[in-house]
């Protein structure tokens, strides 16, 4: 058992994303054929295009671009919130499948892990819950469950601090809201440390469908109202360096 650290990677994603977007938006206006057009569209017209559905926020366009990700090193916690984000696939690491018994990687919350005392409370709780998950997973096989049927209960006393592993699929309007959501202060620390490093994955792929990507407050006032962090600045210094 031992603590685990966020790693996001690029799976797959649609190939020459900004062409695809820019040509969905000609052909909504275009007489010609989709021979015609594709040969017709420049690099200059692309970055207006593109530019145009920004400012107009007519995003339709960018569902036909997706991005598969690969994560691991995330709880139970964050993975909670992430599939509140329905307009997305997900694939996730079983606990009904995968065994706990070799001991299970977790995730530690800064403000518990910067504290002597709360670290070491923390890490006699992980210890206590796996040496419980693994009495009850022998008292129930000495009852005749076995395997799966063991695990699919035994997990029940697990942590949401149990790390897991998790594949996301989204398209690039969805990614769009998930950062303008989940990238924010506000945002609880695990899920905006990963949507940060998605979007800077994102961003060295696609840099122009993604140029305003973020909390709101990169490109108008804060929408948290009273709420608000307070750190405008900071953070718009912050995703500028993305």
């Amino acid at each position: 058992m031992r603590e685990a650290s966020l790693k996001v990677f690029i799976l797959e994603h649609t190939p020459d994303p900004e062409s695809v977007v820019a040509f969905s938006a000609r052909l909504c206006y275009s007489p010609v054929s989709i021979d015609e057009l594709k040969g017709k569209i420049t690099e200059d017209e692309k970055s207006r295009l593109i530019n145009i559905l920004i400012k107009s926020g007519h995003l339709s366009p960018f569902e036909h671009v997706s991005f598969t990700f690969a994560v691991e090193g995330i709880s139970r916690a964050c993975s909670h919130q992430l599939v509140r984000h329905r307009i997305a696939s997900y694939s996730q690491q079983s606990q009904r499948y995968v065994s706990e018994e070799k001991g299970f990687d977790f995730i530690i919350p800064p403000i518990i892990k910067e504290n002597e005392e709360t670290r070491a409370l923390f890490l006699e709780a992980m210890t206590k819950t796996h040496e419980y998950y693994c009495k009850i997973l022998e008292a129930l096989e000495k009852r005749g469950f076995k395997g799966e049927l063991a695990r699919q209960d035994a997990r029940f006393v697990l942590p949401n601090a149990a790390e897991t592993k998790i594949v996301i699929t989204m398209n690039a309007r969805e990614l769009l809201h998930f950062f303008r959501v989940r990238c924010c202060n506000r945002a609880q620390w695990e899920i905006r440390n990963l949507a940060t490093d998605m979007l800077k994955l994102v961003k060295g792929i696609s840099p122009l469908l993604f140029k305003n990507a973020g909390p709101p407050c990169l490109t108008d006032r804060c929408s948290e109202g009273k709420f608000s962090c307070g750190e405008i600045d900071k953070v718009r210094k912050k995703f500028k360096k993305l």
